[in-house]
């Protein structure tokens, strides 16, 4: 037998269902260390290329000053002061401490306030400075 009832809600979805700003946080938590992961072998690359000399080093510098490669390192930037203020409001968990839903997304507004913040601060002192950062 088949049960076609479709007079039954049908549970939440995306299109109408509100996501909690501690849940999105959550998930941007989890794909800022997926692309600080992806930053950490660009990182490596460019450690090597310091090792392998000048001329090595001039070409990854040069990917670097692109576009794409400028957009890349603000992302890298954005993604590690993100994770880190995130990690930070973490640790206060592991306290015991903010847990009460007002204190949690009054923490979680200020993970992003603090995240964009420290990149901004980040790249105005950084950039003239001749440097990849």
């Amino acid at each position: 037998m088949r049960m076609n009832n479709t007079s039954r809600p049908l549970s939440p979805h995306l299109s109408i269902y509100r996501w909690p700003i501690t849940m999105t946080l959550s998930i941007l938590h989890r794909a800022t260390g997926v692309a600080l992961s992806v930053g950490l072998i660009a990182f490596v690359v460019w450690l090597q290329s310091i090792a392998f000399g000048a001329a090595s080093y001039e070409v990854v510098a040069g990917w670097m000053d692109t576009i794409i490669g400028k957009l890349a390192l603000l992302g890298w930037s954005i993604a590690f002061f993100f994770h880190f203020s995130n990690g930070v409001r973490h640790l206060f968990w592991d306290a015991g401490i903010g847990f009460e839903v007002r204190q949690a997304n009054a923490s979680a507004w200020l993970v992003l306030v603090a995240t964009m913040l420290m990149t901004v601060v980040y790249w105005l002192l950084f950039q003239d400075s001749g440097s990849l950062v």
